[in-house]
């Protein structure tokens, strides 16, 4: 099941801005790398009419599409959507960290800071209602995520292992294979995400 990035405008960059952001960002890494669309889309495995879209802003394109593209370009999902910091220390305000996945209850999946470059590093805070989802097909090879529950339970499972966080608890997953995040609890679950992706 494939999630659409949903940019919420009540904590952060509004859809516009985002879309934007994605549109020139996307533009520029490719130009820079001398690729055509039909380059990309074999590349990424995205569809050349879906990176037509990206580019117009006029797609709202899944965070399974990002991970595609960003892994195909060697940047960060971060340097996509704007979020990035440059070597230097640079203070990521509220209202430019974007909300990239809204569960149907109301959850959200927002992406607080992330490093650019091929070894990249993202930092999420999710917050997820009783019986909301969130799968994924997998990261690119070697990709793991750290995992902090603040609030509730969290279900993970990866591949066929299956694991449940309680609050305070953390975890390490290897998610370069397809996995699930879920809340099949009765309380809203809070939880911090670190991935890192190596080159």
């Amino acid at each position: 099941m494939t999630k659409k990035v949903n940019i919420s405008t009540e904590s952060g960059a509004d859809v516009q801005t985002v879309s934007e952001a994605v549109a020139t960002r996307l533009k520029e890494f490719r130009k820079r790398q001398k690729l055509t669309l039909d380059a990309l889309s074999r590349r990424s495995g995205v569809s050349k009419g879906m990176l037509v879209e990206i580019e117009k802003s006029a797609a709202n394109p899944s965070i399974a599409i990002l991970c595609k593209i960003s892994a195909a370009l060697g940047v960060s999902v971060a340097e996509i959507v704007n979020v990035a910091s440059p070597p230097a220390v640079r203070l990521v305000e509220k209202h430019e960290i974007p909300t990239l996945w809204t569960g149907p209850k109301g959850g959200s999946a927002r992406l607080l800071a992330g490093t650019g470059g091929p070894s990249m590093i993202e930092l999420w805070r999710w917050e997820m209602q009783p019986g909301e989802i969130f799968e994924s097909t997998g990261h690119p090879n070697g990709t793991y995520e750290l995992l902090h529950v603040e609030q509730g339970q969290l279900k993970i499972a990866v591949n066929e292992t299956e694991l449940r966080i309680q609050a305070g608890c953390s975890a390490v997953a290897k998610t370069d294979v397809p996995h699930q995040y879920s809340n099949d609890g009765k309380a809203k679950l809070i939880f911090t995400m670190t991935v890192a992706e190596p080159h």
